[in-house]
């Protein structure tokens, strides 16, 4: 049930990622077929500069990959039966964690959930060229869990990221 716990949570969260790019992908994919003069190229590479950096290298890498991993390793350490069925959602913070970081997930996912309701009403090329750059910062951020995964194996005490869970636990 341990490892279940661990595989589970972090492939979870790996595959909604996933499920991500392949639903943005197509969008950025279409650029191709869009006419674009030189502001929108310019678009085009602020925007995947730029989500490089604040989604994929800020916050996935420093933030959000670390602490999926710490918290997965915390529920292989620490297994409870509803923490290992809601795996994923114990590893991004939703469940079991300090009011700070259900606070914080709850927060990121609102403001995520608004720009999803507000990119489809862009017109072409600069939908493609937002979903690009969010493309980009999502596929640094599956590198970015997989390297934690294998430092967290190799070298446990390198990632020093709070698991966030509460005092009492």
């Amino acid at each position: 049930m341990k490892a279940f716990g661990f595989i589970w949570g972090v492939g979870g969260v790996l595959l909604l990622i996933l499920f991500a790019i392949y639903r943005l992908a197509p969008m950025a994919w279409a650029l191709e077929d869009s006419s674009m003069n030189l502001f929108h190229w310019a678009a085009l590479i602020f925007s995947i500069v730029f989500m490089s950096y604040t989604e994929g290298y800020k916050g996935f890498h420093h933030g959000f990959a670390p602490r999926v991993v710490i918290r997965a390793n915390y529920l292989k350490d620490n297994p409870h039966i509803i923490h290992i069925i809601l795996a994923p959602l114990f590893c991004m913070g939703y469940i079991h964690a300090t009011r700070k970081r259900k606070v914080i997930s709850i927060g990121l996912t609102l403001m995520i959930i608004c720009f999803i309701l507000v990119a489809p009403m862009l017109p072409q090329p600069w939908r493609g060229i937002i979903d690009a750059g969010v493309v980009v910062g999502l596929s640094i951020g599956i590198i970015s869990i997989i390297y934690f995964i294998f430092l967290g194996i190799l070298y446990p005490q390198a990632i020093e990221v709070s698991a966030e869970v509460p005092d009492d636990a």
